[in-house]
């Protein structure tokens, strides 16, 4: 049981220094182990991230261990003489919270932060299992909601006898979190076991959860993990092994901005022209008003009636009946559909057009192939592309409308219990997987900007970032310029409407920093590149950036836990998860792949089949 007493066996030191919320002491003489036992258990000493505390009567004072070295490494540093005495041990500290203990009451009454700084010579010790548990319980404090409970188990605490670590999914998905560490430091593995948590987690009494959770996958890593508990939408298999539950994405061109539109049929590498742009922006917006029912369709071929005095003939004109007022109200950016073959002959017969008599001609030659021949060419080739054909399909009348495209996301789906849906992206140009993941961004934010502070609190959405850095590069790339913009929108303003990001990167050095500072917790596994380890520590909270200092040192599935959805900064080690759950991203054995035949000539084929079908 928790008292909080003075335990002599658990003294590990007295403290030599304080300065700030950072305090040295020296190990004291008998501590000639790793551990130290009382009560029959086994307490580890000085162990990275684990948690001490300071005693001044019932008020207690807590820390965290950060650094281990001898007192003659820091002489060698300051270039000093090594006396013979200087063999101490210095354990760092960094202070975090306080508490009193409520003898009557049995409780831990927790505060942040410190106010009462303790002094050189003052004892340091060990927390017990119960302290442990007394104080991280006391750090979540009423963490519910009314009858809702917002704390979900998804680990242990390092360092603290493997205390249960919860985190509080409100506060970490409403204010968003990062998921950061390099590759074989257990990433991908510890977004599984916290989404597993999350789908086992029960927020009242007999009451499941049933989470809107969006993932863009861009390896197909994640849907072996949650099977019957996800859909899976595929934009493209080139293998043609579609798992029983997944399906073709339906994500039609159409819910593209102008901009994201006119970036995908231009690209990146192709002369951009002022012209070029326009030409887009005018068909496209044409386009959707003929849809919308606002203007007549553009002719067929050249040879259509001149436009009236003063009227160009690419400006569009209301129908009868309809008022100017309409088309100049008209927002083209707004997620209308619109048939690509009225795109098309807009720019071919109304664009590329001059005047002869009372009729249009087609322009000439150079003017042709200068304005409009690029753009006429990209877009026949994006329409013929096998890996974007869900994109491309055109738009006609019966075809799926807006809401049935987000139900696919946000929506009942079968199975019953299918509660994430994952973007398979894997096989995708990035001159597409950009634009496709700003139209899903983008269309996810609208989408909760027009609804009502009631259905926002019925329906939280979270979005999923694997490989971050791809779509919010913190350098900038055309092709996912439209996808940047995308997310940062969700990252400044998505907390009021309802819609939570979770970046996931292995290279942090690489996200945006405005996108990534506005993450409020961080679980952080190891890092083993400097550039990220002090990345990373420019945004850690609560002035944590010294925990940076075991990054590349934890251990498999270990992770610095800090921020908003954490009770306390803490290192904690992710739950296990059966191999069933994981996602797979098995490296290759290659001393088992070496031992076997090489592929037969039958197998090659099939393959090259695949590559040219």
């Amino acid at each position: 049981m928790a008292n909080f007493d003075v335990v002599k066996e658990l003294r590990v030191g007295h403290i030599v220094e304080v300065s700030g919320t950072s305090i040295r002491v020296e190990l004291d003489g008998d501590v000639t182990e790793l551990s130290r036992t009382h009560a029959g258990r086994v307490y580890p000493i000085g162990q990275m991230g684990s948690i001490v505390k300071v005693h001044f009567g019932r008020n207690i004072v807590f820390g965290f261990v950060t650094l281990l070295r001898m007192r003659s490494e820091e002489l060698i540093e300051q270039g000093k003489i090594i006396p013979p005495e200087a063999d101490q041990r210095i354990m760092e500290i960094e202070l975090f919270s306080e508490g009193v203990w409520r003898v009557g009451e049995e409780l831990l009454e927790f505060k942040r932060g410190v106010t009462t700084y303790p002094l050189p010579r003052q004892s340091v010790y060990l927390l017990t299992r119960g302290e442990a548990d007394s104080l991280f319980t006391a750090a979540e404090g009423l963490r519910r909601d009314g009858d809702y409970d917002a704390l979900v188990p998804f680990g242990t605490y390092v360092g603290a006898d493997s205390a249960l670590c919860r985190t509080n999914i409100d506060k970490m998905f409403s204010m968003h979190c990062a998921i950061l560490g390099s590759t074989g430091s257990g990433k991908s593995g510890a977004v599984a076991a916290l989404l597993h948590s999350i789908l086992d987690h029960k927020p009242r009494e007999n009451a499941e959860c049933h989470p809107r959770i969006i993932i863009i996958d861009p390896h197909a890593e994640y849907g072996a993990a949650f099977k019957e508990r996800a859909v899976v939408y595929r934009a493209y298999d080139p293998v043609g092994h579609e798992a029983a539950n997944g399906q073709t994405i339906n994500l039609p061109y159409w819910l593209m901005s102008a901009d994201e539109f006119r970036l995908l049929v231009i690209g990146k590498t192709e002369f951009e022209a002022t012209t070029q742009h326009n030409v887009i922006y005018k068909a496209l917006t044409h386009a959707r008003m003929v849809a919308a029912g606002l203007v007549d369709p553009a002719p067929r071929a050249y040879g259509g009636d001149a436009p009236a005095d003063g009227q160009e003939a690419d400006v569009p004109r209301p129908k009868a009946g309809v008022q100017q007022e309409a088309l100049d109200s008209f927002d083209m950016d707004k997620p209308r559909p619109f048939s690509l073959d009225e795109l098309l002959s807009h720019i071919l017969y109304l664009q590329a057009a001059r005047l002869d008599g009372a009729k249009l001609k087609a322009v000439t030659a150079t003017d042709f192939t200068k304005n409009f021949k690029s753009v006429l060419d990209k877009i026949g080739v994006l329409r013929r592309d096998p890996r974007i054909r869900f994109m491309m399909k055109e738009w006609e009348e019966g075809s799926p409308d807006l809401a049935t495209i987000l139900g696919q996301f946000v929506g009942e789906a079968e199975p019953k219990n299918s509660d994430l849906r994952i973007l398979d992206i894997s096989g995708l140009p990035n001159e597409v997987a950009g634009p496709l993941t700003a139209a899903l961004a983008r269309l996810l934010f609208r989408y909760k900007v027009y609804q009502t502070a009631e259905e926002r609190l019925r329906d939280p959405v979270l979005l999923v970032c694997e490989e971050a850095h791809r779509y919010v590069p913190d350098r900038g790339e055309a092709e996912y310029a439209a996808a940047q913009g995308a997310i940062r929108r969700i990252a400044r303003e998505g907390r009021k409407y309802g819609i939570g990001l979770m970046l996931v990167s292995q290279r942090p050095a690489d996200v945006e920093s405005t996108v990534i500072a506005q993450c409020g917790t961080w679980l952080v596994l190891r890092l083993t590149n400097q550039a990220d380890q002090q990345h990373v520590s420019r945004f850690l909270p609560d002035g944590l950036s010294g925990m940076t200092r075991s990054l590349p040192n934890l251990g498999q599935q270990e992770a610095i836990f800090v921020g908003e959805g954490a009770a306390l900064p803490s290192r904690v080690r992710i739950r296990d998860l059966q191999n069933s759950q994981l996602p797979q991203s098995h490296n290759a054995r290659f001393a088992e792949g070496w031992a076997g035949p090489r592929l037969t000539i039958e197998e090659l084929g099939a393959i090259t089949r695949r590559m040219t079908a």
